[in-house]
This record gives C-alpha cells, structure tokens and sequence, in this order.
C-alpha cells in the first residue's frame, strides 16, 4: 500500500445510514443463479444493484469486501459463467438484489463473445425495472479508459443511474488519487444519467468498503 494514501471522508452518508448498511451486509448474502439469456433472469421482485466494470478491475474482490465473504464472487466465476448476469440475495427476509454483470474489454475475445455480452447487457439495462443503479468500476491506476466509456454511454441511453467507483485507491499516491479523482468526476458531470459523486475504494485495505455499502442502500431508497 502507498504510504500517501489518505482514507477519504464519509462521502456525505450519514452515521445512521452506514450503520444500517454495516449490519445489512453483516446479514444473509448469497448466491442466487446465473443469468446466460434474460429468459433466465430472477423474477424481478426487490430493487436491484448492479456492478460494472473491465476485467482485472477488481470487481470479484471489491464483491467479495462488500459483502465480507472472501469466496462469494468466485461462486459465479467458474469457468463458462464469464459471460452471465450473477445474481447475489442479501437479507432475510429477502432485501435486494447484487447483480454481478459479466466483466468487459476483454482485448483477445472473439466477436461472438463480444456481440453476446453486448446484446445480453444491453437488454437487461433497458428492459429491468428492478434495477436502480449500476456502479461502474474505474481502475485509480488508469482512470476512465474508452471501453468505459462504451458502458457509460450504454447506461446514458438507457437511462440507468449509475455511480462510477474507483478500485485498488491503495495502488496510486494521494496526489495521484486526487487527479483521477477529480478527472473522473469531470467526465461524470457531463453525462446525463452519472450521480456527481466518486467513491474510492481499496478492497485490500477496507478504504470506502463502508461508504459503498451505504450507497447502495442509498440507491434502493
């Protein structure tokens, strides 16, 4: 860890509310089902939360600190799932949805692999009323890439909240930190469907592990 990191404010959540989001996710989470096809979804019952990003951005991992079980996203990361909507149950009784979107940019995969994720994605951001936010992983180290962007624009287009959400904070100095903060939070401010506000996190170190789960809880109202 880079000794100039500086662990951030509490992002404006109140203590009220990351105390519930503590003892949330303190509670029952689990693995529902995978999704290859949206004949397939969950029936869309609770609101629902969906996570985002590049592959090797840390998505697994930062599931896995979120929710303060070490194997729970590999659950759905066995080989042949790369490309499904993975759904996760958080509460008893049953709460809201986590829903794990298959990882993009991968640069080496075939077109096919390409288009399936596209239409796969693409349907389920326009078609399910359940979902009220997504949160798009930005690696700190690169900061917003053009196949975010592709996502972004997705999400704009249909209309979908989303919060970008910076992984591996713990990688970058604070100086560092604070530029591509400050970058991806200008980029947000131009898209219509973008919430103003970044969170940085470090699922390593537990940096913001604590205000993203607030802002879930923030985003099912």
């Amino acid at each position: 860890m880079s000794e100039d990191v500086i662990i951030p404010e509490d992002e404006g959540f109140s203590p009220e509310l990351l105390e519930r989001a503590r003892k949330t996710f303190a509670g029952p989470v689990s693995f529902l089902k995978s999704a290859p096809a949206l004949e397939h979804l969950p029936a869309p019952v609770v609101p629902e939360v969906a996570f985002a990003g590049r592959s090797n951005v840390g998505k697994s991992s930062l599931l896995n600190a979120l929710t303060g079980r070490n194997g729970l996203a590999r659950t759905s990361n066995t080989p042949g799932r790369t490309q499904e909507l993975n759904f996760f149950d958080v509460g008893a009784p049953l709460a809201f949805r986590l829903v794990d979107m298959p990882g993009y940019g991968f640069a080496k995969a075939p077109k096919d692999v390409v288009k399936k994720w596209r239409f796969l994605v693409n349907d389920f951001l326009r078609g399910r009323d359940t979902l009220k936010r997504a949160l798009v992983l930005i690696d700190s180290r690169h900061g917003i890439k053009d196949v975010d962007r592709e996502i972004l624009e997705m999400l704009d287009k249909a209309a979908v909240s989303y919060r970008l959400v910076l992984t591996k904070a713990d990688k970058v100095k604070a100086t560092e930190l604070a530029a591509v903060t400050d970058s991806v939070a200008a980029e947000a401010r131009k898209r219509p469907a973008a919430h103003p506000d970044i969170l940085a996190t470090s699922s390593e170190g537990g940096m913001g592990i604590a205000e993203l789960r607030a802002a879930v809880l923030e985003a099912i109202g």
